[in-house]
């Protein structure tokens, strides 16, 4: 099955668990007109639940999963199916995160299943050991953010976003690059695709932010604009 295609360089929004029902809708509705005003692809996390709603009300975003689990049709009481999430309006997954790890048996599984439904995977790791292993599996986007800088507000230095590209693609040419890890002013935004990265992206850069809208176009303004020059 086809999956989307994603452009680059591309843009994340996670809100993660800080954001739900209508304030999720708003951002993800900002986005989505920031999205077709910038003419670039924005990826969107979003509760399970809050998908029906977002997918009805945008036109531009892709919709990401924050997490999938590698389950049939069948049984698998409070497990999170392929399908469901396909069939609800979601473009993508992500995998593996640090605040949700997986095994590498489970990661394997989840990445076969998503690929035979057509679904994005999006799959984090820590070091650039850690990235040369997932890129074997060879995920659509690969996350590169090491645990420790996660919500900091502090990026990993030039040399290890660097070490990152490189490890992945020398393992996976076609898997995307996304340097995310304590993303928080445009400057991070910057350094980020300046490093060879595909894309980037903000958590509680954006969602925490005086003015998260402001924000969040002021981010995706910097990456057209580094991209541009690339």
């Amino acid at each position: 099955m086809a999956k989307r295609k994603i452009r680059t360089p591309f843009f994340v929004v996670n809100p993660k668990a800080y954001l739900y029902g209508e304030k999720s809708l708003e951002l993800a509705v900002e986005a989505d007109k920031l999205a077709a005003e910038m003419d670039i692809d924005i990826i969107f996390t979003c509760q399970f639940v809050d998908v029906y709603a977002i997918k009805r009300a945008t036109n531009n975003l892709i919709l990401s999963a924050q997490h999938m689990d590698f389950l049939t049709p069948g049984a698998g009481m409070g497990h999170i199916l392929p399908e469901a999430l396909k069939n609800a309006g979601f473009d993508a997954t992500f995998l593996n995160h640090a605040e949700r790890p997986l095994t590498v048996a489970a990661l394997t599984k989840c990445i076969k299943r998503a690929d035979e439904l057509g679904i994005l995977t999006i799959a984090c790791a820590d070091s650039a050991s850690d990235a040369t292993a997932i890129a074997t599996l060879h995920p659509d986007v690969m996350v590169c953010e090491q645990t420790e800088l996660i919500g900091t507000g502090k990026t990993g230095d030039i040399s290890y976003m660097q070490a990152t590209n490189e490890a992945v693609r020398a393992v996976s040419k076609n898997t995307l690059l996304l340097q995310a890890a304590g993303i928080s002013t445009v400057a991070d935004v910057r350094k980020a695709i300046e490093s060879g990265a595909d894309g980037t992206g903000g958590t509680s850069g954006i969602v925490c932010a005086k003015n998260p809208i402001q924000t969040m176009r002021d981010m995706v303004k910097a990456i057209k604009e580094v991209g541009s020059r690339r």
